[in-house]
């Protein structure tokens, strides 16, 4: 006994061709660019300093999941009043990941953006910094 099914005559779900459709018109995967940073050591914890020109407050996002801390700066577009002839600068908004040393306090992690320049302040767990124990 043979079985017959016509295919073509199927109709598709709905969703099924929104999201065919959706995918034709789809934005390109964001790019991003790696800020430059330098990352410092103190008995305290640690310090982090991200350039990020073009970014406020308003467009940071900063996390910390699984042991990882992840710095994102959205950028606001700038119209200019001419027609460019020449560029260098990048629209392109900022991303950094760092894996956490696992000492780092995550609940009091403090972060404070001034003139393009990220600042992160990573204090380390009282728990594991050295004390002295006096001898009674």
């Amino acid at each position: 006994m043979e079985k017959n099914m016509n295919v073509a005559d199927q109709k598709q779900p709905e969703s099924a061709a929104l999201t065919r459709q959706d995918q034709q018109h789809q934005k390109p995967p964001a790019q991003y660019v790696i800020p430059f940073a330098d990352v410092e050591s103190t008995k305290d914890g640690y310090t982090v300093r991200a350039e990020m020109p073009g970014v406020d407050k308003s467009g940071l996002e900063i996390t910390v999941n699984n042991g990882e801390l992840t710095i994102l700066g959205h950028r606001h577009p700038q119209e200019s009043p001419g027609e460019p002839i020449y560029r260098e600068m990048r629209p392109n908004d900022f991303r950094r990941v760092y894996e956490l040393d696992p000492a780092v306090d995550t609940a009091r992690i403090s972060a404070r953006i001034d003139h393009g320049v990220l600042t992160l302040t990573l204090p380390k767990a009282e728990s594991v910094k050295p004390r002295k124990i006096t001898v009674d």
